[in-house]
């Protein structure tokens, strides 16, 4: 049996180069029904590459070894992330959210513009609202900057929505949309994206890997088309700013044919930062609790309650919930969902195949449909989990598999 391989939409191929820094594929790829390529001008050949199997462990994937699955809303605003001040009563409240699908991956960024706002009168205390990605980020920050931080959170980061995040470097993931985003947002984007990456550096090698890189492929079979999924009728068109940080990771590579089991007429190989976010959030929790923080349990329904607060400036990073707490109908829920299969050791790279995006971690190998590009779960705030989804990204990578090692199918 053959299977027919679908195209990886044009959105998600860029978010395996330009957002992991190598925008040089950003020049040169094209989808389509068939299938997505990169264009040669635009990718690299892969000289020396390894033997076909070399280093490559199979993927396990069934039913009986899916044990979880998770949803999460990515809060997404068509003009980007508010970073701003508010005046609360006697309090300045420093806006952080809104990031779309980038909130790991910018939270350095975001987090430093933030701060600056925050410590612009050099207060001694500082509060966080939120214990996701961005508030942790942010009080780490706020400390090194001189203040006493507190976090003030409903839900430590387990039980957050950044923790059920994808955990790939893909620094404008729906962060904007191409005709909306605020003026000057490029620029700001390059900032941020420029911080993070600088300090996620500082966290590759540490104890339990909380950050690592990882080599991954994308898989296809047919020649390029004109059109994908992201052109479809009514479709956004998301913003990408890739090619502003072309410069700070690898060039994605033309694998030649026969160097790896994969059964695919074309295979791309590019590296990529994971973010393991198990052990690397207990890491920022460490860093933040053993520099003196603070965090107290404790849910807020109106932004005239943060006026209670014995700190003067808070930094708020309530992610999603800023939709519900602050009123702002700017903040459109983004559904992603991630299918959890049996950790293995072995496995130290990630695939792209038949739609459906693998990613192996330290705590689990996520399976994660992506069938409609960034229009794929857009104003859907159910989450509620879809077996039925899950279950058919098991199928198509255990087709995969049930072929590795095995030639291309001629066409």
């Amino acid at each position: 049996m053959t299977d027919t391989v679908p195209p990886i939409d044009r959105r998600r191929l860029l978010q395996g180069a330009a957002l992991l820094g190598g925008a040089g594929l950003l020049a040169g790829c094209a989808t389509g029904r068939g299938g997505t390529v990169m264009l040669m001008s635009s990718v690299k050949a892969s000289a020396g590459a390894p033997a076909a199997g070399a280093g490559f462990a199979p993927i396990h994937a069934s039913e009986e070894r899916l044990f979880d699955i998770t949803v999460c809303l990515r809060p997404f605003r068509a003009a980007g992330p508010r970073i701003e001040t508010e005046q609360v009563g006697d309090t300045l409240v420093v806006h952080n959210y809104g990031h779309g699908g980038s909130g790991w991956s910018l939270s350095w960024g975001s987090g430093t513009l933030a701060v600056r706002m925050a410590m612009a009168n050099s207060p001694a205390e500082v509060a966080v609202l939120g214990c996701g990605a961005l508030g942790l980020t942010s009080a780490i920050l706020a400390q090194r900057a001189g203040a006493k931080v507190t976090i003030y959170a409903r839900d430590l980061l387990p039980d957050t929505r950044s923790s059920r995040a994808t955990g790939t470097w893909t620094p404008d993931s729906r962060i904007a949309l191409e005709d909306q985003a605020a003026p000057g947002f490029a620029e700001r984007w390059e900032e941020m994206a420029r911080i993070s990456w600088h300090t996620y550096r500082s966290y590759l090698g540490l104890p339990g890997t909380p950050v690592e890189w990882q080599d991954r492929y994308y898989l296809s079979d047919a020649t390029p088309q004109a059109h994908g999924e992201d052109d479809a009728p009514g479709a956004l068109k998301f913003a990408t700013y890739g090619d502003r940080v072309r410069d700070i990771s690898p060039a994605p590579v033309l694998v030649p044919a026969g160097t790896t089991p994969f059964p695919a007429k074309y295979v791309r190989r590019f590296s990529s930062m994971t973010f393991n976010i198990a052990d690397y959030g207990h890491t920022l929790m460490t860093d933040f609790l053993l520099a003196g923080g603070r965090v107290e349990r404790r849910e807020f329904h109106a932004p005239s309650e943060l006026a209670t607060l014995k700190e003067k400036v808070v930094i708020n990073c309530p992610g999603y919930a800023a939709r519900a707490l602050w009123k702002d109908e700017s903040v459109v829920p983004v559904r992603g969902q991630i299918g959890w299969l049996i950790p293995q050791p072995e496995v130290n790279y990630g695939v792209v195949y038949y739609d459906v995006n693998v990613v192996p971690r330290r705590d689990g190998i996520v399976l994660q449909m992506l069938e409609g590009g960034d229009m794929r779960g857009y104003k859907d705030d159910n989450e509620s989990p879809d077996r039925a989804e899950a279950l058919e990204a098991v199928k198509r990578v255990a087709a995969l598999y049930s072929r590795f090692g095995k030639p291309a199918a001629a066409g």
